[in-house]
């Protein structure tokens, strides 16, 4: 047994994983096995398992409710670490939250709303977890996480336990320094205002019947594939290229909504990949203008 897995062991990090199919983790329905899958049972643990694997010089990745991500078909190498039941946790503090990395951002935006507080309108439709919202500063109708975020407990690459508030993350359109500056967030905590509950529920069902209506949420995919281009919306342009329907293999860009990939059964990452280059040859002979894809693509080539 490897020397860093018996340590793991010894330490009861929690769930460890071997030759897991991320198939079975993200929401796309695709990917090869990682070597392991690390799910630890709260912070403390998680945190030590990352100090574990630095003192090892063992790689891992990061994985949240598998939203925003394509996994290749070989799978990845070395660990990845899905926190899940010990980070999936919310607290209220007067017009703070307080939420772990593991907690449903759907849900939050959900229970705020029903605490009166307003500012996460914009996320009643966004998959994944808190953590990865963060990372991602995700966001849609107008809005995303930095205007809402206050601060973030971050364990990083080497085990250290930091606080970066609003300015150290340098948030910018789907992008925040954790691009950069490997690390995985433990909680967050966003600063929000007090509002009317009827009018916030009001404006988060708008979003979700506008969602249920324009998206194929009932199918497997990741999401939005590409960034939006400044002054435009990717979405518009891969519609006009008439490129809706266009599919290879088992993925397919989907008729409902043209900047989603769907999985119709059996796609492969291979398989969605090409998809992925096809689209951006088109667009960019077509306009003149380069899309860029907000999915990670992660994984053994």
């Amino acid at each position: 047994m490897k020397p860093f897995i018996s340590e793991l062991e010894q330490a009861n990090i929690g769930e460890l994983l071997f030759n897991e199919p991320m198939a079975n983790h993200t929401t796309w329905k695709i990917g090869g096995p990682a070597d392991l899958l690390l799910i630890p049972k709260g912070k403390d643990e998680l945190v030590s398992a990352i100090r574990i694997l630095h003192k090892h010089s063992i790689s891992w990745t990061s994985l949240g409710r598998g939203s925003n991500m394509l996994v290749r078909d070989k799978g990845i190498r070395g660990v990845v670490i899905k926190p899940r039941d010990g980070l999936d946790y919310v607290r209220f503090e007067d017009n703070l939250v307080h939420a772990g990395a593991g907690y449903s951002f759907i849900k939050l935006a959900v229970m705020t709303g029903k605490n009166g507080l307003s500012g996460l309108e914009f996320a009643g439709g966004i998959p994944g977890a808190v953590g990865g919202a963060v990372y991602m500063n995700a966001g849609a109708h107008g809005s995303d996480v930095s205007r809402i975020f206050r601060s973030a407990d971050i364990v990083l690459e080497t085990g250290e336990v930091v606080r970066f508030e609003r300015e150290d993350m340098q948030f910018s359109y789907r992008h925040s320094i954790l691009h950069e500056k490997k690390g995985l967030v433990l909680e967050a905590t966003f600063e929000l205002t007090e509002g009317d509950r009827k009018e916030i529920t009001t404006a988060m069902n708008a979003h979700k019947e506008r969602r249920l209506r324009t998206q194929p949420l009932q199918l497997a995919s990741c999401g939005s594939v590409f960034r939006n281009p400044t002054g435009d919306h990717a979405a518009r342009l891969i519609e006009e290229a008439g490129l809706k329907g266009a599919r290879f293999g088992g993925a397919e860009v989907s008729e409902l909504h043209s900047n989603f990939i769907i999985n119709t059964g059996q796609a492969t990452a291979e398989d969605v990949l090409t998809l992925i280059s096809h689209i951006q040859a088109t667009i960019q002979d077509r306009y003149g203008i380069a899309l860029v894809p907000e999915v990670l693509v992660v994984g053994e080539r």
